[in-house]
């Protein structure tokens, strides 16, 4: 769970954003945009970074606020059952593929994509398996942003292992030898869901 204060801070950042959005009037302009700056400082205090840094990551939201959304394709082996991961080359850790969602490609669209980009595997995406609250659950680090984390599972129809400018290592592994993982983008009771998913595929998606 996100402590207090980051529950606290992007509440408050979700209310200045949209009263910057809709808000009509220089008065309350002023005031909403001295809520974001109070964000920011909560943010930097308990996290040691320049407020700087926080209030440059809220000037590219604009809009009503609304959760950012995170895919992630849980492909199984057919032989074996072990799960495919790739190593992220920005933390050298190792994740189940996926990323941030585009606006203008279905779900199913996006997450095909992102484990095509990510490892090289064409898949059919066969079943939502769950819609995880981040904030919900003990990923490190934390992050100023409400973010929902939807995994799929997928069938490999084609293609083949294929590292890139962001994945240094494509593998599968069984759920008793995980390698270490990044735990800002998956943990490892995640993945031991997906195992018992796959399990009982007769059990319907889950939720926070």
């Amino acid at each position: 769970m996100d402590p207090k204060w980051l529950v606290w801070a992007k509440q408050l950042q979700a209310i200045a954003q949209n009263g910057l959005t809709y808000s009509q009037n220089a008065f309350d302009t002023e005031r909403y945009d001295a809520v974001r700056r109070v964000c920011a400082e909560i943010l930097a205090t308990a996290t040691g970074l320049p407020s700087g840094q926080f209030m440059e990551l809220y000037a590219r939201e604009e809009g009503y606020a609304t959760p950012k959304v995170d895919v992630r394709g849980v492909v199984f082996r057919q032989d074996d059952g072990s799960i495919l991961l790739v190593k992220e080359r920005m933390d050298g850790r190792w994740t189940i593929p996926g990323g941030w969602a585009d606006p203008g490609q279905s779900p199913q669209e996006n997450v095909a994509r992102e484990v095509f980009e990510e490892s090289g595997f064409k898949t059919r995406v066969v079943k939502l398996l769950a819609v995880y609250d981040r904030s919900k659950h003990p990923h490190s680090p934390l992050f100023p942003f409400h973010v929902y984390k939807m995994f799929f599972h997928c069938e490999i129809v084609g293609g083949e292992a294929t590292a890139n400018e962001e994945i240094s290592e494509i593998g599968f592994f069984a759920a008793e030898h995980l390698p270490e993982l990044s735990i800002g983008r998956i943990t490892s009771a995640q993945i031991a869901r997906m195992f018992e998913h796959r399990l009982h595929p007769d059990w319907p998606t889950e939720f926070d």
